[in-house]
């Protein structure tokens, strides 16, 4: 038994320690061909660097395959049952509490947020940007479902958001214009997108319908507006 879990973990350790070997090498490659041509960094730098890439390639080696062993699944199950409760308002409670609970525990979401804390001096509270860039994904996250329960157009969702956040940004104040840009750019994060991915592929399982394919995915795409239309209400509010 012991050798079997044992073979187990070093097949997938090795799959998953390569893939990403794979993905990081170019810039371990860049960065030491700019160190021994251009930019000369100091020795503890460098140290630091190395040491960080190795961190990051085992961090991101534990970090996939917990989500293919348990966020993945338990999203297409979460997708996939709330249908069969045949109740609109909870599968939209439920698609609001989850979309504000993943961006919240999102990395990106909270590295943003500190770095804007940071530069602004504490003028942008992260706090309450977690908190808007969270009800943002939670809102238009239920929109989504909205379309795969009524069978709208992609299109439409589209056109619709990006126009109210072109018709914001008159009454938003400059600063948080790229902040809002960015918002909705860190909710593509490696918690966020196999979170609402998984709970759209459940759900599009069991509905079913026509276009399965084109039902199960944009959800990323229309969940990213939200951030860019609730940090400009909270600039329009702040600022």
């Amino acid at each position: 038994m012991v050798v079997r879990i044992k073979n187990y973990l070093n097949k997938y350790i090795k799959k998953y320690f390569f893939e990403i070997v794979k993905t990081v090498g170019p810039i371990i490659l860049l960065v030491l061909i700019l160190h021994f041509s251009i930019v000369r960094l100091p020795p503890e730098l460098l140290l630091r660097f190395l040491l960080g890439i190795f961190m990051v390639v085992i961090g991101l080696n534990v970090f996939l395959k917990g989500i293919r062993l348990s966020l993945l699944p338990v999203g297409e199950m979460i997708g996939s049952e709330l249908p069969k409760k045949k109740s609109v308002p909870l599968i939209l409670l439920v698609s609001f509490i989850i979309g504000f609970s993943i961006t919240v525990a999102e990395p990106d979401v909270r590295v943003l947020a500190a770095q804007i804390d940071l530069v602004s001096n504490g003028q942008i509270n992260k706090s309450a940007l977690i908190v808007f860039i969270g009800i943002g994904i939670g809102l238009f996250l239920l929109l989504a479902f909205i379309r795969i329960l009524k069978n709208i157009p992609l299109i439409y969702f589209l056109l619709g958001g990006y126009f109210l956040v072109f018709i914001l940004s008159f009454f938003t104040p400059p600063k948080f214009i790229p902040i809002s840009f960015d918002a909705g750019g860190v909710t593509t994060g490696p918690v966020t997108v196999p979170a609402i991915l998984s709970l759209g592929i459940g759900m599009v399982s069991v509905l079913g319908g026509k276009n399965k394919l084109s039902d199960a995915f944009g959800l990323i795409g229309i969940a990213s507006i939200g951030p860019v239309i609730t940090v400009m209400v909270l600039g329009m509010i702040f600022g």
